[in-house]
């Protein structure tokens, strides 16, 4: 194929759309009648966490930009305005079925198995009644704020993604109609159950409550009508990097301003009275194409807390337990074991603890010199963290660069950078203009025979708490190569030094997208020159139009491609004279697929790349990432068995057609393989083995009895 033919947009997938896709792949997750009943009302939560974020962001940003008048078209030929007539009518059919799922599937199966949601307060017993009404007064009445608006009084800030009751209100004596608005307060359990009568077990949501007891917050006025309504607020950050003196407090104002974001959705229940209904259109300034009309409870987030309760585990997967690593020795200093040989992290299947091991040793071990890490999102009680301070008090140095662009974690990593500093840290916000997104630790430590690196690379977070749902990999390495490379990495972070060359990693946003196009060059040669060319890819989101291009030429040279993408694709599979050679599939399962995985064959010389950056734009050019290899031939080819058990999946595996759509695969004459559950059972298994063969070495001494 002409190379300029690649450029037409026919041959591109609009971004946003495919992350619509994306949301509907879980939503089928939900829906799929297969997987046990609180999982999926996990799915469900999930796809309206989702879809929150993706306004708040995406759609956002399309608002501003046709605002702004700018209507450059995407790779998909599609401006700003034509982008969003897409997307709108898109989301509210999404919305109507996740809740036909809920209404008609769910909430059905969840009464089957004992537990009943009470949509109305009409259907409370007396003794529930009673209930209600006790925890209202001692509970709720007490946080609760009464808005009414008249001429004195204008319609208050009403946050982003706030639960609110608007109501209308007349006044008894002038006989005049007012609106009022109640927040529902989300520092209050939202589901709240109720005393148990018969067999099934009854709950009741929060908002129900105070809708029927408004009555007692405005006691002068009569109550016209009531119902809960929710808002979405623009929520991309703008902060003027170059021009911000201090880059923290920038950030700390930028937080701030959210809150006064334009409405960008407003959700009400399709009942609502229309009179109501136009006052809060006027009141928030929303037009009628972002009103979202819904047939039950809004903000099904709360199906989180349901899938909380105890007392359903059977209705839930089996927890899932971390194994020990393989070849790692939780009882022996970790950096002789690292020395000896690389070693392969795999989260969830196995534990995240040689991590926090890893930092919590070097800040105790009196031969380490420094450590230096980079943190992008971190749990809400880091061990990490608390390891890193403890090491500056212990005299290291400690050099942390904290992200504090990381989006929706800016307020979490400004007390997390405050926190390191007056433990004595050396702590970096970050390069103007970038996000820094890898995921490097390096350890600097005197030895007999002079200074030696240890370093930590990864695909995920050094996040202890989603290293247990996300699939994430890693690698420990003494080698010195890497090492000289890790401490450029910091180097650059910290001050202005950019090496002419890096020995090993890859990085970005000078030398990545560089290196890649050229691995994908050298398999297009090696197949127009009849040798043996593969490429396996595994990322959360490929629409880069460069590497999406080079693809396509290496496909129609007679490449074979397999990707493996969880989330956003705007690369077309399966499309003669284009993309033949290409197939993608999004595993979709109970862990969040997360890790970065490339493979090329390389004439049978076999490379294997891990690292923390996808094929998007934003990550190649406007990030630091670190991608890094794989040499150690036993782990590579342990990532490369990883690789080809998830291109085996055939429960769990959405298979993209060449109409763009994604579909199951037909199981008829195929096994049954789900490659996370495969991964589980591998890593118990292999626990198992390693503990017997522990037992089979442990000497007893025999007895004069024996």
């Amino acid at each position: 194929m002409d190379k300029k033919s690649l450029d037409k947009p026919e041959n591109f997938y609009n971004r946003e759309l495919s992350w619509l896709l994306f949301n509907y792949r879980i939503l089928n997750e939900a829906k799929d009648k297969t997987i046990p009943l609180f999982e999926r009302l996990k799915f469900l939560s999930i796809t309206a966490s989702n879809l929150d974020e993706f306004f708040m962001i995406r759609v956002a940003s399309l608002i501003d930009l046709i605002e702004a008048d700018i209507k450059k078209k995407d790779i998909a030929g599609l401006s700003p305005k034509a982008q969003i007539e897409k997307i709108i009518p898109e989301t509210k059919s999404m919305m109507q079925s996740q809740y036909v799922t809920l209404n008609r599937s769910l909430i059905p199966a969840l009464e089957s198995e004992g537990l009943k949601l009470l949509r109305h307060y009409e259907d409370l017993s007396e003794k529930q009644s009673k209930f209600v009404d006790k925890y209202f007064e001692k509970e709720i009445y007490p946080v609760l704020t009464p808005m009414a608006v008249d001429s004195s009084r204008p319609f208050p800030l009403i946050r982003n993604k706030t639960l609110n009751i608007g109501a209308l209100i007349r006044d008894k004596k002038k006989d005049v109609v007012d609106i009022a608005t109640v927040q529902v307060p989300s520092v209050l359990p939202r589901v709240i159950e109720l005393p148990k009568e018969g067999e099934s077990r009854e709950i009741i949501l929060l908002e129900e409550i105070i809708e029927k007891n408004l009555g007692k917050l405005f006691l002068n006025y009569e109550i016209v009508c009531a119902y809960p309504y929710r808002i979405m607020r623009n929520a991309d950050l703008t902060i003027d990097e170059e021009d911000a003196a201090d880059l923290l407090k920038e950030i700390e104002k930028q937080i701030k301003k959210r809150a006064w974001g334009e409405v960008i959705r407003l959700e009400v229940e399709s009942d609502m009275d229309k009179r109501l209904l136009k006052e809060l259109k006027k009141q928030l300034n929303v037009d009628n194409e972002y009103v979202y009309s819904i047939n039950g409870p809004l903000d099904l987030t709360f199906l989180m807390k349901v899938y909380g309760f105890e007392g359903f585990e059977h209705l839930k997967y089996k927890k899932y337990t971390p194994q020990p690593v393989p070849g790692y020795n939780n009882e022996e200093n970790i950096f002789d074991q690292i020395r000896r040989k690389d070693i392969l992290l795999f989260h969830p299947f196995y534990e995240f603890t040689p991590v926090v091991d890893f930092i919590r040793q070097a800040a105790v071990d009196p031969d380490v010199l420094a450590i230096k890490q980079t943190l992008y999102r971190v749990s809400g009680n880091s061990p990490i963290v608390a390891a890193l301070a403890q090491a500056a008090e212990n005299g290291k140095q400690v050099t942390v660069l904290v992200e504090l662009k990381a989006r929706f974690d800016e307020e979490n990593n400004i007390i997390w950078a405050k926190k390191l500093e007056k433990a004595g840290c050396h702590v970096i916000y970050g390069l103007v203009g970038l996000k820094t997104h890898s995921k490097i630790a390096l350890v600097v430590r005197r030895e007999e025979d002079g200074i030696k690196r240890y370093v930590h690379l990864g695909t995920g977070n050094y996040n202890d708490i989603t290293a247990k749902i996300y699939t994430d990999m890693g690698i420990f390495t003494a080698s010195d190569a890497i090492g000289e490379d890790a401490a450029a990495v910091f180097n650059m972070l910290s001050g202005y030094s950019e090496p002419p060359a890096w020995n090993k990693l890859m990085v970005a946003p000078i030398w990545l997208k560089k290196k890649f196009v050229g691995l994908i060059d050298r398999e297009i040669d090696n197949a127009k020159h009849g040798r043996g060319a593969r490429i396996i890819a595994k990322m959360n989101a490929l629409c880069d139009p460069v590497i999406i291009k080079k693809l396509y030429e290496a496909s129609c040279a007679g490449v074979q491609i397999d990707l493996i993408v969880r989330g956003i694709c705007c690369l077309k599979a399966g499309i003669p004279d284009l993309s033949e050679n290409i197939t993608v599939r999004s595993i979709v399962g109970n862990f969040l697929e997360h890790s970065r995985i490339f493979y090329f064959y390389n004439g049978g010389f076999e490379d294997v790349y891990m690292g923390s950056a996808d094929w998007m734009p934003r990550n190649l050019d406007k990030r630091v990432e670190i991608t890094f290899p794989v040499e150690d031939e036993d782990l590579k080819q342990r990532v490369i068995e990883i690789l080809n058990i998830q291109l085996a999946d055939t429960l769990k595996a959405h298979i993209m057609q060449p109409d763009g759509t994604y579909e199951k695969q037909d199981l008829r004459g195929r096994d049954k393989l789900e490659a996370q559950v495969y991964f589980c059972k591998q890593a118990v298994n292999a626990n198992k083995e390693s503990k017997k063969q522990v037992e089979s070495r442990t000497f007893i001494p025999r007895t004069k009895s024996d």
